[in-house]
């Protein structure tokens, strides 16, 4: 049986003629003064944006974001960047049965999976303080944190990509603190598990995601350190106590710079991991969807979250080292 093509399985000058989820769906205005919709079209392989010009108002109230449609048109290339050429787009019969859920890109773990992971983690964090404070607002936060992208775009932007993300960075810790064992790994694991669990009210959910008012003027790390404060209250802990202090500064450095959100930059061994961990993993998924989907012997698109650079496929795949 032949395997019915993905957004991401057509290449440059490919006829797309397909049904996509309308990820984002942006009206602006073109220098002629004519209205249009900056598009991301989204699928399980992943996101291409493309421009609807000469927008009517009926074609601005019909293409919202959310919303199932049959994309026709050809895949072009500008500046490096992947783009849809709309031929014609409608939007998608009810008729066809289909919905949002079926174009949405899920972490590769199941979420039984992950929960599995999460909590016996939380097991390994010795000291009750932030032991307790991880599973209060992981409690709080629960639904959220499993079925929650990490970002809008860029790393993990995916149904449950929150939680995989934050595994990720606790299986690299794990072989972490096994190196450098006068790491704190308590602090280090509780620190992983909370660093980006602010994004459960930065980010309005899985489906066509977009920045809450709070995500939008305050942000996911001082988000997250509100909630830290109040969690203490219900558990009679004092948010000025050393021992709280340093898990807020987890969470408040963990961006590293001052330019990219934190507002302190990582003053504890483990908090620099957490920040090089963070970046690695974050990473190396931006490099993996560009990479996975160049041809081999060519150069990626720009990479806008990498200094905008482009990375090269090798025509061989590396093998990996034979056992002796």
């Amino acid at each position: 049986m032949t395997t019915k093509k993905q957004l991401l399985d057509y290449a440059v000058d490919d006829a797309v003629d397909l049904y996509v989820l309308l990820k984002s769906a942006d009206v602006r205005t073109a220098k002629n003064g004519k209205p249009y919709i900056a598009m991301v079209f989204e699928d399980r392989s992943g996101e291409i944006s493309g421009k609807y010009w000469d927008a009517s108002p009926s074609d601005i109230e019909n293409f919202v974001a959310g919303r199932v449609v049959h994309l026709q048109g050809r895949r072009e290339k500008y500046q490096t960047h992947p783009q849809i050429k709309i031929f014609h787009l409608q939007v998608a019969p009810s008729e066809t049965g289909l919905t949002a859920g079926d174009f949405i890109e899920r972490a590769p773990m199941t979420r039984e999976a992950m929960e599995d992971y999460i909590n016996q983690t939380i097991f390994e964090i010795e000291q009750p303080t932030w032991q307790r404070l991880v599973r209060k607002l992981l409690t709080q936060y629960r639904d959220q944190f499993f079925t929650y992208p990490a970002a809008k775009s860029n790393h993990h932007a995916f149904q449950g990509g929150l939680a995989f993300h934050t595994i990720s960075i606790l299986k690299l810790a794990h072989h972490v603190v096994d190196q450098y064992p006068d790491l704190n790994r308590s602090l280090l694991y509780a620190g992983a598990i909370l660093h980006d669990l602010g994004k459960t009210i930065e980010l309005s959910g899985p489906k066509a995601t977009t920045y809450t008012l709070a995500g939008n003027l305050v942000g996911h790390i001082v988000l997250l350190d509100g909630e830290l404060v109040r969690a203490c209250d219900p558990l009679k802990l004092d948010p000025q106590a050393e021992d709280v202090l340093l898990l807020r500064h987890m969470v408040l450095s963990h961006h590293g710079l001052l330019e990219y959100g934190s507002p302190v930059r990582p003053a504890l061994r483990e908090a620099e991991v957490l920040h090089q961990l963070d970046e690695l993993d974050a990473s190396i998924m931006m490099l993996d969807t560009v990479v996975d989907h160049t041809a081999p012997g060519e150069f990626s698109e720009r990479v806008f979250a990498l200094d905008g650079r482009r990375f090269y496929r090798p025509t061989q795949p590396q093998a990996p080292d034979a056992e002796s």
